[in-house]
């Protein structure tokens, strides 16, 4: 794998902790199974918000949308 920089000039110390996040992300991705579903929080699942009801138009209703109740 080869790093370029293309702007800027970091110095070692920036360039050594970019290349840090890279590696551990490489690493953390060949040790996922290939076959292992995608795992999402909760919070973003798109079906908590669509499992209730639409929010009736009017002054508040952008604020009842993701906070039903």
């Amino acid at each position: 794998m080869t790093i370029k920089v293309v702007r800027g000039n970091p110095t070692p110390e920036e360039l050594a902790a970019a290349l840090a996040v890279v590696r551990a992300r490489a690493v953390a991705a060949a040790a996922t199974p290939s076959g292992a579903p995608d795992t999402r929080d909760s919070w973003s699942d798109p079906s908590r918000i669509a499992a209730h009801r639409l929010p009736q138009p009017g002054p508040a209703a952008w604020g009842r949308t993701y906070w039903p109740g």
